[in-house]
């Protein structure tokens, strides 16, 4: 029986190299799912749909909560409103860095994002959002790792600061020791961790224990940077959520006036503690946050926030696409790859504002929208 086909005429942003450079292709097919820069021979299929415009692999979410919501989890129809909104922005590879909602059911939907879980937000007892972290003492970190790795697919998150109540300020949420064991823990299993954290304080301990992965990383300066990069660091700084720090500060202005004036610091220098890990060869990603107070779909937000603090189209692009998909485990768009990708009506090494206006998105081979 002859297969379906799409051709898509490019150009096609396959991949960036090592050199940093795009390689372009200027036409590719898919068939039965797949890419590839073959033409079809004649007779072998069916009528081919034309697809034309800059092809570029899927976005990534790298730091999104499906089945998250304000008050914490959301029944399937929710979290099904959620993905379906992430996915119509182009992203098809989430990274849901913690949630308390049991979404396998999502790997049986062929029109939904593909997801890698973290399991459960691993906290400190009353130190995190009410309902939504698993709430642990010291004592309990490494065993509740272990059991979030062996829960989720390949990722562990965890909390690694907080407000103290009784400092009245940013404080790190574990001893650096039983930190350190709980990554060793949750290496052992092959998954990696990824933390939570806003504060200076936190991150020397977040280097020594091995951590993988930080999310928002607000308190970084030049010296951390250039440790963190040395150490193999990830950074995914979520720029839609810091920048509500000034939000943050303003509720806890009344009762806690030293954290206040702490975040309102942090959230200044966000935009050179971006720049720094970039200057120190941090590989960052692209996450918006999504799932708790901010709306689901924000991926193109996010990547021109990057842009605005200082990286190049192209650097955002990569946190959010090629060097995103590589780092997750998943493909671009060599020959041969499941076809999860966006076109687009311009070169978003132009401007990357043309990612609000995808002209279609595919996901496994089918156009899910456009």
């Amino acid at each position: 029986m002859a297969a379906d086909v799409l051709h898509l005429r490019g150009p096609v942003l396959a991949r960036l190299d090592a050199s940093g450079e795009v390689e372009v292709r200027d036409e590719a097919w898919v068939l039965d799912g797949r890419i590839t820069y073959d033409r079809p021979t004649a007779g072998s299929t069916g009528a081919a749909q034309e697809l034309e415009g800059w092809v570029l692999p899927g976005l990534v979410d790298a730091h999104c909560h499906v089945g998250l919501g304000p008050d914490g989890p959301v029944d399937r129809a929710a979290a099904r409103a959620q993905a379906e909104r992430d996915r119509d922005s182009g992203v098809l590879l989430i990274r849901d860095a913690g949630s308390p909602a049991d979404t396998r059911w999502v790997d049986d939907e062929p029109d939904l994002p593909r997801l890698l879980r973290a399991g459960r937000h691993v906290a400190r007892s009353r130190r995190y959002l009410r309902g939504v972290g698993d709430e642990v003492e010291p004592e309990d970190l490494v065993a509740t790792v272990t059991a979030q790795a062996r829960a989720g697919d390949g990722w562990v998150k965890v909390v690694g600061d907080w407000i103290d109540r009784d400092r009245g300020d940013l404080a790190p949420c574990w001893p650096v020791e039983e930190l350190t064991r709980a990554v060793a823990a949750a290496h052992a299993e092959g998954a990696r961790v990824t933390v939570h954290t806003f504060s200076e304080e936190t991150l020397p301990d977040l280097l020594a224990a091995g951590v993988d992965c930080w999310e928002h990383a607000t308190g970084l300066d030049g010296e951390t940077a250039a440790r963190a990069a040395a150490a193999g660091v990830v950074i995914t700084p979520t720029l839609v959520q810091t920048a509500r720090f000034l939000e943050f500060a303003a509720a806890g202005e009344g009762k806690f006036p030293v954290y206040a004036a702490h975040v309102r610091a942090l959230h200044a220098r966000r935009p050179q503690a971006v720049r720094d890990a970039v200057d120190a060869g941090v590989r960052l990603l692209v996450g918006t946050d999504a799932g708790t107070e901010l709306p689901h779909g924000k991926v193109a937000d996010e990547v021109s926030a990057l842009v605005e603090v200082g990286l190049t189209p192209v650097q955002a692009l990569d946190a959010a696409s090629w060097g995103a998909r590589d780092y997750l485990g998943a493909q671009v768009l060599e020959e041969g790859a499941p076809a999860d990708l966006l076109v687009l009506p311009a070169d978003p090494r132009d401007d990357v504002e043309v990612l609000r206006a995808p002209t279609a998105v595919v996901l496994r081979g089918r156009i899910v929208r456009g």
